[in-house]
């Protein structure tokens, strides 16, 4: 920049930032830094190895086989909690580079703001909520995830922005940094209208069931509304030490989500959500009983930790297939074989 020469690529990038960064954005020179201290990387940004971490962490490979909606859908395109990972992913970084904010940083959020999402969507976030008495929010889980699960109890060490961004994504959360507040509207957009589409492809809805004065207003399509909450929230905020949607955007949107909680939320896959309920449950209470049968690293969380809080570690980081694996390996009867006549 200007001939200036830089000793590492993370010293130009940085450099890069306090030119065209907004004044409201968190620049990664900024950082608060990790819990523990490590040695800069000579390429990356601390928020940039964030991302990083996150990508190639075991929590986030697993998200590809829990559910977001609709359990084991018969279809290849229906969302998962990968998919809508990506998706809030990719409407964040939309929003922080509209709006001049770090795209890195809103990037890394995004990607683990769902790790600590349990099996069965929301059902299973429902049932350890209500069998533990330490109680069990997603967003809080999603941090413990990074930084006490992770990398055999290490964690991933991750940056205070990161761990602030992922805590507090929900619509009741505050985020400290604007590219906080961009993931949490950006998880809202995704969840609603994706949701929506996986719906309408299940034959549980159709457009004109849709409520038709937020859809006027908002689009038809899923295209539509994604780039209608998009623009409204650059319109509102370009140049404001805030990230939000106008109040006529935001009222159209939440009766969308009011609508799929009535419709779609409390009422598709009933019969499987039953099921799983009783499914987690069982398995709640196997492992409190027989603490000892809990993989090794769960084990050694039990030395620091309550033993609730260690068997929801257990559960919550299971897939739905493993879960249903485990569950028939402790409570389902083997066929049973003699010289090879089942």
């Amino acid at each position: 920049m200007n001939g200036k020469e830089y000793s590492t690529v993370r010293e130009r990038v940085c450099a890069q930032e306090e030119l065209f960064l907004s004044p409201y954005a968190k620049r990664s020179a900024e950082t608060q830094g990790r819990a523990r201290e490590e040695t800069r990387c000579g390429f990356r940004t601390d928020f940039q190895r964030d991302r990083d971490r996150i990508i190639y962490s075991n929590s986030f490979k697993r998200l590809k086989n829990k559910t977001q909606v609709f359990f084991a859908p018969e279809g290849d395109h229906y969302i998962t909690r990968l998919t809508h990972t990506l998706d809030v992913s990719q409407i964040a970084r939309s929003l922080a580079r509209s709006l001049s904010l770090n795209e890195d940083l809103a990037e890394a959020i995004a990607l683990g703001h769902d790790l600590g999402h349990t099996p069965f969507g929301h059902v299973g976030e429902r049932v350890l909520a209500k069998l533990s008495s330490c109680g069990f929010l997603h967003n809080e889980q999603s941090l413990r995830v990074v930084d006490v699960i992770e990398k055999g109890g290490r964690g991933l060490n991750l940056t205070q922005e990161v761990r602030d961004g992922i805590l507090n994504h929900k619509s009741s959360g505050k985020p400290a940094t604007l590219e906080g507040e961009a993931v949490s509207l950006a998880d809202r957009i995704a969840y609603i209208n994706h949701d929506i589409e996986d719906a309408i492809r299940a034959g549980i809805l159709k457009v004109e069931d849709l409520p038709q004065g937020a859809v006027s207003l908002l689009g038809r399509a899923t295209k539509e509304r994604i780039n209608t909450a998009i623009a409204d929230i650059y319109a509102t905020s370009l140049g404001k030490p805030y990230v939000r949607m106008s109040k006529e955007i935001m009222d159209a949107t939440n009766e969308l989500r009011s609508f799929m909680f009535e419709r779609v939320y409390e009422v598709a896959n009933k019969s499987i959500q039953e099921r799983s309920e009783r499914m987690l449950t069982q398995l709640f209470e196997y492992f409190m009983k027989h603490a000892e049968r809990l993989p090794q690293p769960y084990l050694q969380l039990l030395d620091k930790d309550e033993k609730e809080r260690v068997v929801c570690d257990y559960l919550s980081g299971m897939t739905d297939r493993y879960a249903i694996s485990v569950f028939e390996g402790l409570f389902i009867p083997a066929t049973f074989s003699i010289g090879g006549v089942t």
